[in-house]
């Protein structure tokens, strides 16, 4: 599990990517002002996993080498990415796939929301129009 923040311009932004087996999951999390260590460490503590656990997909990525790796070069390498203050390909992609099925949810929900006015809306009228032939 990896948890980035950055600053993205106008928000402090934390994405938070957990692989599982081959698959990467990531999710995003506007902080707003610039966090403070407790801030983010709260965060980590008690919202970071229910977030993780409400996305449903993930992508296919490279799965994580399982052998030993040296402490100099895992030294080197999490310097390389502090540097970058970037978030992953993966999960850019991750985070995209949820966004649209989430916005198509939500079409899906506005228009059965829309077409049960409508047919309220014609029913109401269908109901006056009655009314109004029988002279109330």
């Amino acid at each position: 599990m990896k948890l980035t923040v950055y600053h993205d311009g106008q928000y402090w932004v934390g994405v938070a990517e957990r692989s599982e087996g081959s698959k990467i999951k990531a999710c995003r999390h506007i902080f707003g002002s610039e966090p403070a260590d407790g801030e983010v460490m709260e965060f980590v503590q008690r919202r970071l996993l229910p977030l993780l656990e409400g996305t449903r997909h993930g992508v296919e990525g490279r799965a994580p080498d399982p052998k030993r790796v040296n402490p100099k070069r895992l030294a080197r390498e999490v310097a390389r990415e502090t540097r970058a203050r970037g978030v992953s390909a993966y999960a850019q992609e991750a985070m995209k796939l949820e966004l649209e099925e989430r916005k198509k949810e939500r079409q899906l929900l506005s228009r059965q929301r829309r077409d049960e006015l409508r047919e309220a809306k014609r029913q109401l009228k269908v109901k006056q129009a009655k009314e109004k032939r029988r002279g109330r």
